[in-house]
């Protein structure tokens, strides 16, 4: 018990350190296009609320709320464009660690989207020795 208050204490009189040297590893890289990653959104959070909250920062293009294809809930990130890269910079200043719709966002460089290599293809399954074929969504079938 002992441990834990004094590693507790550790952890609570170091954080301003721990969270200055945070966002310097954060802001370490360059804006190379005006589009940035938002992380962290609740999942209440609309394309709607994401544009009026980044709208102050300047001419702003596009705000999406990336959302299940099945549920239409929100993933929890989305996607935000700006006119020029200055007005991007000054979003991901502004907005980052900051709390949106009771929810702290970290806003980031978007990276562009690494190609995935095509599915395999479904070939029909042969029916083994026993004369049962696998599916493999269910299982054995007859």
């Amino acid at each position: 018990m002992a441990f834990a208050s004094s590693f507790r204490r550790v952890l609570s009189s170091g954080s301003s350190v721990l969270q200055s040297q945070l966002a310097t590893v954060r802001f370490s890289s360059t804006l190379t296009s005006p589009k940035l990653f938002v992380s962290g959104l609740s999942r209440v959070t609309t394309d709607e609320k994401l544009k009026e909250a980044f709208s102050s920062f300047g001419q702003l293009l596009d705000a999406k709320v990336i959302t299940d294809r099945m549920s239409g809930r929100s993933k929890g990130f989305g996607f935000v464009t700006y006119a020029t890269i200055e007005e991007a910079e000054k979003a991901r200043e502004g907005m980052n660690a900051k709390f949106l719709d009771g929810w702290v966002i970290f806003v980031d460089p978007a990276k562009p989207r690494e190609s995935r290599p095509p599915p395999p293809r479904q070939s029909e399954s042969q029916p083994s020795e026993t004369g049962f074929r696998t599916n493999k969504t269910i299982g054995w079938c007859g």
